[in-house]
């Protein structure tokens, strides 16, 4: 068992940013799977516990639990669930790398689930249709951290062609365009929440790689302080270095008396070589005929 969780830490380690992202996921659904079966085995529920986890449509809710802009996008409602967003983390995580950086991606996950979640919660406080179900509501999901990624690669690379099971080679501005009005013709579905993140994580990622183009970083203002706060956990931030020894050695006099002698037959010989090639051979003394003579031998 511990050299499993070794490997799996390794794994994580050495992983792309894509790969770390579907390693937490994993990780957080397979935790709280597991509670909620724990749970159960006692007539016991997890939706108090996980439902600060989830996140409310209800602005009253979400003032007792700000965090949840966050948790939401790293929780599943079930194994399908799961599989399918990190599929397509999977495949356009490896594909937004060919064109942006890690620290993009990592940013522009986090940017398009809040994205995605404001839109989610101002849609269902500002529209009529959901006026019955906003006390109830909540969310969960990377779906809106993923489309973002889609979009801004999509973006970028408007005609680079994937190829798609059952569809053949398709461009992604396409992929792109069908995603959009999906979730457009669904916004009033079972799922409407979904379909409304959808879309906000969809504009966060064309908004990211359109100012990018422009020379602006919007996910900087999420990098720079979580590169503060993952650096408290690096091993460097605390190991003091310590400091270098100086070490002194008590030469040999005749030491510089050999380097001394040694580099005055290396000036010799190059004098010679010098000589050599401007006048030729028959132009050498014996004593110079014999110092380079010795000098090949060595």
């Amino acid at each position: 068992m511990a050299h499993i969780i070794s490997d799996i830490r390794e794994s994580f380690r050495r992983g792309n940013i894509f790969i770390q992202l579907i390693y937490i996921n994993t990780a957080v659904f397979l935790v709280t799977t597991l509670l909620s079966v724990f749970l159960q085995l006692f007539n016991r529920s997890t939706a108090g516990f996980l439902g600060f986890l989830e996140l409310p449509a209800s602005l009253t809710r979400l003032a007792s639990q700000p965090w949840s802009i966050i948790t939401y996008m790293f929780m599943h409602a079930g194994f399908m669930h799961i599989l399918f967003n990190m599929l397509w983390l999977y495949w356009f995580g490896s594909l937004f790398l060919s064109f942006f950086s890690a620290k993009h991606l990592r940013g522009l996950y986090l940017l398009g689930g809040i994205c995605g979640g404001l839109f989610y919660i101002l849609s269902y406080n500002i529209f009529p249709y959901f006026a019955s179900s906003v006390a109830l509501s909540t969310m969960v999901g990377a779906s809106a951290s993923v489309l973002a990624i889609v979009m801004a690669t999509a973006y970028r690379e408007p005609n680079y062609r994937v190829q798609l099971f059952l569809f053949g080679s398709i461009r992604l501005k396409y992929i792109a365009l069908i995603v959009l009005l999906t979730d457009l013709l669904f916004v009033t579905s079972q799922n409407a929440g979904g379909h409304i993140a959808h879309l906000g994580g969809a504009l966060a990622g064309l908004w990211f790689a359109a100012s990018l183009k422009r020379g602006t970083d919007v996910t900087s203002w999420i990098n720079k302080p979580l590169d503060l706060f993952l650096r408290l956990f690096d091993k460097k931030t605390w190991h003091r270095r310590k400091p270098k020894m100086e070490v002194h050695y008590n030469r040999d006099p005749r030491d510089y008396d050999y380097n001394a002698h040694k580099k005055a037959q290396s000036d010799e010989i190059d004098r010679i070589l010098e000589k050599l090639k401007k006048s030729g051979y028959e132009s050498l003394s014996t004593e110079e005929k014999k110092s380079l003579f010795d000098a090949s031998k060595r």
